[in-house]
């Protein structure tokens, strides 16, 4: 399971590369450059369920599955170091170029550094053209420390307390899969704001669904998808469930509170995401993006169900009135609150 915090961890050698090596090789001097990175991942792209991880091989996944992508916003060093998004330590060797051309395969270490680069700056600029940008309004512009394949199990995480995410490795590498890259972003995206956002099962459970909701509606936006939208992480769980279709979670499933409860976060999350996924099917993802992100300024970090639905529905009032009919039918449908809440609010 990907997950969203850890309060302690084992102390561990990181390899920070960019940040030592910069000091005597030669920059690119330039802000943008390319790359090649899989949109959104193969099984989606290639429409293929069939694929397999084979311990990293290059051939395991068809040349097809690459697309050539701009990288902007960089530094000018010639590593993957720049205003949203910092790669600051990785396993193998930091991904370098002094004419910032990063074209790599999924066997190569710097492949996923490039992934998390290229989807971490794309969600901060999507996140910008929704307006979330500037004083009391802006999300993570001041960017994010990465860390690729220096936690060594198959997990990943955003650990609030020194502001990183960090992506881990064994079957397919989790930084393969820009579904699990934006299920992370999503959490810090809440983190920055609610400081410390998720607190107790209810809170937890929005939390993990918003990760899970951002990663496929940014993700099936900006790749254009239409195979298995709901499906979150199809080629990172390729690895760990048994088909014919692989999805780590989906956001899609006939479930209410509090009948389904399952007492974690993982699995409730499954009933506020479906909310959140039947307001993006009814508005688009940016109608439905506008109201989701920006209700969130508002939530407390140990927030209820109720009381966050009830808020979202109040910011839809707030800033989208011929929206609040479908976000107030998405709660009550999930039985997070009843129509006289969606009146009062």
């Amino acid at each position: 399971m990907k997950t969203r915090r850890i309060v302690l961890v084992a102390a561990v050698a990181l390899l920070v590369g960019a940040g030592t090596a910069g000091a005597t090789k030669p920059g690119s001097g330039s802000s943008t450059g390319t790359a090649r990175v899989f949109d959104v991942n193969p099984v989606q792209s290639l429409q293929d369920e069939s694929l397999t991880d084979q311990k990293d091989s290059a051939a395991a996944v068809p040349a097809a599955a690459y697309i050539p992508v701009q990288l902007t916003h960089l530094d000018g060093s010639g590593f993957l170091q720049g205003d949203y998004a910092r790669v600051r330590s990785e396993t193998g060797n930091p991904a370098y170029s002094t004419t910032n051309t990063f074209n790599y395969t999924r066997d190569q270490d710097e492949f996923e550094q490039v992934m998390v680069y290229y989807w971490v700056t794309e969600a901060q600029l999507y996140l910008q053209s929704l307006g979330f940008t500037g004083p009391g309004k802006g999300i993570l512009q001041d960017g994010i420390d990465v860390r690729i394949n220096t936690y060594g199990v198959d997990n990943s995480f955003f650990w609030d307390k020194h502001h990183y995410l960090r992506f881990g490795k064994g079957g397919v590498d989790d930084a393969e899969d820009a579904e699990v890259i934006l299920h992370e972003y999503g959490h810090a995206i809440q983190d920055s704001q609610v400081t410390g956002f998720g607190t107790n099962l209810e809170s937890g459970s929005i939390g993990e669904a918003f990760g899970d909701y951002f990663a496929v509606s940014f993700g099936n936006a900006k790749s254009g998808n239409t195979f298995q939208p709901a499906c979150v992480a199809d080629w990172d769980s390729v690895s760990y469930t048994p088909g014919p279709i692989h999805c780590l979670r989906r956001t899609d499933l006939n479930l209410h509170w509090p009948a389904d409860d399952g007492g974690e976060v993982h699995r409730n999350g499954r009933i506020w995401s479906r909310a959140l996924w039947d307001i993006n099917q009814a508005l688009g993802n940016v109608r439905a993006d506008k109201i989701i992100i920006g209700a969130q300024f508002s939530f407390e970090a140990d927030t209820s169900f109720k009381a966050a639905a009830i808020a979202t529905v109040g910011y839809a009032k707030d800033t989208d009135a011929s929206a609040v009919p479908v976000v107030c039918k998405a709660f009550v449908d999930r039985g997070f609150i009843t129509q006289a809440d969606c009146n009062a609010a």
